[in-house]
C-alpha cells in the first residue's frame, strides 16, 4: 500500500519538527519604507488632532556655528511646555502615561511632566536607510534565532512578534562604533551620592579591521577612572547579534589583582560595579543582551508622553550638581513630548531566573529606542522605573541616550548615567578597531601599563 505524502502536510511536519520561523518583510510592505511609511517602518502622518506632526526627514544638521566641543546644543531652547503635569493633574493624562511614570508623579512631590511640542527628529544616513530595506525581505527571527540579517540595524520594520521589536532596539544603528567618556552617580534617598567616571570604545562588526562577519554585532572594551576603588578596572565584550545560538563574552581586567579573568555572568541580572545595585547588566542602554529568559508579547502602538529632545539636561554649561535632584533629576532640565511608541510587555518564562518578573518598554516609533521601562518583581509589584531621554545626534544622524535614569520605587534610590556636562572631549562617531585590540592579551597589557 502506497502511502502519500503532499507538500502541504510537509510544510507542516517541517514548521513543528524545524520550529516555526516568522516571516521575512513581504516585498510590497518593504515598498513602503520610505514611501508610505519612514526608513524604519514608522507612521509618515501625523495624528488626527495635530499634536504628532508628519515625519518629515528628521534633524540632519547642528545648528549654524555649532562645533563638537560645545555639546549638543538644543535646538528648541526657546520653546515653552504647553502644560506640566503633577500629582494634582496626573489623572488627567493618565491614559499617556506609563504605570511607572504615574507611579513617579504620585510619590514624589519634585518629579514633574513638562510637556513640550512634539518634534520628530530622528534620522539615520541613506546608506543605513537601504540598508534596512534591502535586508527587510530576507531577515527571518526561528524560535530566538536572526536569520538572513548582514548590516540592517532595524532587522523587523513591520514587527510581528515583541521579540522582534526589541531587536530592533538591541541592533540599532550606533553610527558604525564610537568613543566617549561619560559619569553616573548612584543617589541615595538621603541625598549621599559619589561619581563614576567611564571611558568606553565600541566598534560594530562592520568596522572591525580585519572585517568580522558572522554572528558578531560588536566589540566593547570601557573602563573606570574614578572613584579610586574602581580605578583600571576595564571591561571586555564581545557582543554576538544571535545571542541564543552564541553568547555573548566577556572579561573583565581587576586592577589589583593585575590578572584578566572571564566574565560569564556579565549579562541578565547581574549587578555591575559602580551603580550600589540600582539597575541591572540588561538594563544598559535600555535592554541588551538575550532576550531568551522572557516571553516577549507585542501589545501594540499607542501616544504616550515619553523622555525626548532631551537636549537641556545635557547642556555643557551645567554642572553635574545642577542636574541631581532628591529621587530623581532635575524636572526642568527633562522634556517630555507625546509620539507614538510600541509597547512591548517581557514575562520571564517559567523555569526561568531574572529578579524582575515582568517589564513593560516603551519604545520610540521613529527610533526603536527604549524610552521607558516599567519594571515589577516577582511578585508583580511594581518595583523600578527607567527614564531614557532621545536625542537626535545630529551631526552623526545617530539617535542618541542623552541621559538615562532608574528609579527605585521601594526605597527612593535612583541611578543617573550618560551624563557628560563636564566632559571636555566629544562624543567620537564612526571609530575603527583593529580585532586584536579587543581581545584578553590586548586587556591585560593596556591594564599593566
Amino acid at each position: 500500500m502506497k502511502i502519500g505524502i503532499s507538500k502541504l502536510t510537509l510544510a507542516v511536519l517541517c514548521g513543528v519538527i524545524c520550529g516555526t520561523a516568522a516571516a521575512a518583510l513581504s516585498q510590497a510592505d518593504a515598498e513602503k519604507l520610505g514611501t508610505q511609511l519612514t526608513p524604519t517602518g514608522a507612521a509618515k502622518e501625523g495624528n488626527a488632532d495635530g499634536t504628532i506632526p508628519p515625519w518629515s526627514g528628521g534633524l540632519t544638521a547642528p545648528p549654524a556655528g555649532w562645533k563638537p566641543e560645545l555639546g549638543y546644543i538644543d535646538p528648541f531652547a526657546n520653546e515653552k511646555p504647553t502644560v506640566t503635569i503633577t500629582a494634582a493633574n496626573a489623572e488627567q493624562y493618565k491614559d499617556k502615561l506609563s504605570a511607572g511614570l504615574l507611579a513617579l508623579l504620585r510619590k514624589y512631590p519634585n518629579f514633574t511632566i513638562p510637556v513640550y511640542p512634539t518634534h520628530r527628529t530622528a534620522a539615520l544616513p541613506q546608506a543605513v536607510a537601504d540598508a534596512i530595506k534591502a535586508e527587510g525581505t530576507k531577515i527571518s527571527m526561528r524560535e530566538g534565532h536572526i536569520e538572513g540579517r548582514q548590516t540592517s540595524t532595524v532587522p523587523f520594520p513591520i514587527p510581528k512578534t515583541g521579540d522582534e521589536a526589541i531587536q530592533n532596539h538591541i541592533l540599532r544603528y550606533v553610527g558604525g562604533g564610537f568613543e566617549r567618556e561619560y559619569a553616573w552617580f548612584p543617589v541615595r534617598a538621603n541625598g549621599d551620592t559619589y561619581k563614576v567616571s567611564f571611558a568606553e570604545r565600541l566598534v560594530t562588526a562592520g568596522n572591525v579591521d580585519p572585517s568580522r562577519g558572522g554572528n558578531l554585532n560588536f566589540v566593547f572594551a570601557g573602563g573606570f577612572t574614578s572613584p579610586a576603588t574602581l580605578d583600571g578596572t576595564v571591561y571586555l565584550v564581545h557582543e554576538t547579534v544571535d545571542q541564543v545560538k552564541e553568547a555573548r563574552s566577556a572579561w573583565i581586567y581587576n586592577s589589583g589583582l593585575r590578572r584578566v579573568r572571564r566574565a560569564p555572568d556579565l549579562a541578565y541580572d547581574n549587578i555591575s560595579d559602580g551603580v550600589e545595585a540600582m539597575r541591572v547588566t540588561d538594563q544598559y542602554l535600555g535592554y541588551n543582551g538575550a532576550t531568551d529568559r522572557y516571553d516577549w508579547k507585542l501589545v501594540g502602538k499607542k501616544e504616550m508622553y515619553v523622555p525626548y529632545n532631551t537636549y537641556k539636561i545635557g547642556d555643557k554649561k551645567l554642572k553635574y550638581s545642577d542636574v541631581l535632584d532628591k529621587n530623581t533629576v532635575k524636572s526642568d532640565l527633562m522634556r517630555y513630548e507625546l509620539h507614538r511608541v510600541w509597547v512591548i510587555e517581557a514575562t520571564l518564562k517559567s523555569g526561568q531566573k531574572h529578579i524582575y518578573g515582568k517589564r513593560t518598554f516603551y519604545l520610540d516609533e521613529d527610533s526603536w529606542m527604549v524610552l521607558v521601562e516599567d519594571a515589577y518583581d516577582t511578585r508583580g509589584e511594581l518595583w523600578r522605573v527607567g527614564v531614557h531621554g532621545f536625542r537626535q545626534n545630529y551631526d552623526a544622524l545617530v539617535p542618541w541616550h542623552s541621559v538615562e535614569v532608574w528609579h527605585d520605587l521601594t526605597n527612593g534610590n535612583y541611578l543617573a548615567s550618560h551624563l557628560d556636562n563636564e566632559v571636555k572631549a566629544p562624543i567620537r562617531f564612526g571609530v575603527r578597531g583593529q580585532w586584536s585590540d579587543f581581545q584578553a592579551d590586548a586587556l591585560r597589557r593596556s591594564g599593566t601599563r
